[in-house]
């Protein structure tokens, strides 16, 4: 059976909505285990035990969520020329952009030599006043479908053997 992770962080709640609208849809796919991993609790031998990645973030000031960071920081080099090839995406919760967040993670992803087999998927929530911003948020039904479909693409990707 194949392992797909996705590993995220959300500090107002959209990028927790979408990965877990990934993780459901993908969890329906026979052939595949999906879990979910908080950034803040993931580390190189989750990595190193998945076949493929989904990693989901907000972008904080044109740039991915620090914790986010902090996971790649950690498991940058651990896992350093033991998973290349494996296949990967990426869900963005955004403002207005989310094109830098997506530039950071494909830069680390190129340096593992990860495949990336979708390209970033960025849910725009026009979020623009320091309130708007730090309030809860809810992505709408277009949305999750969006993630809840990059999920179940990834999944039946790796149970059928094209990544």
């Amino acid at each position: 059976m194949k392992q797909l992770i996705i590993v995220w962080h959300s500090a107002t709640g959209g990028t927790a909505q979408m990965a877990l609208a990934a993780g459901k849809a993908a969890a329906d796919e026979p052939g595949t285990h999906t879990r979910l991993i908080r950034a803040t609790e993931a580390g190189p031998e989750d990595l190193l035990a998945a076949d493929g990645y989904m990693f989901a973030t907000p972008e904080n000031l044109a740039a991915m969520a620090g914790l986010m960071k902090d996971f790649f920081d950690r498991c940058y080099y651990p896992v350093l020329g033991r998973i290349e090839g494996r296949p990967y995406a990426c869900l963005i919760c955004a403002g207005t952009d989310g094109t830098n967040a997506a530039r950071q993670i494909s830069r680390i992803a190129t340096g593992w030599r990860l495949r990336e087999v979708a390209g970033p998927l960025i849910i725009h929530t026009g979020a623009q006043t320091p309130e708007a911003i730090a309030a809860p948020k809810q992505i709408g039904a277009d949305g999750l479908a969006r993630c809840a479909e990059a999920g179940l693409s990834m999944a039946a990707g790796l149970a059928m053997g094209i990544f």
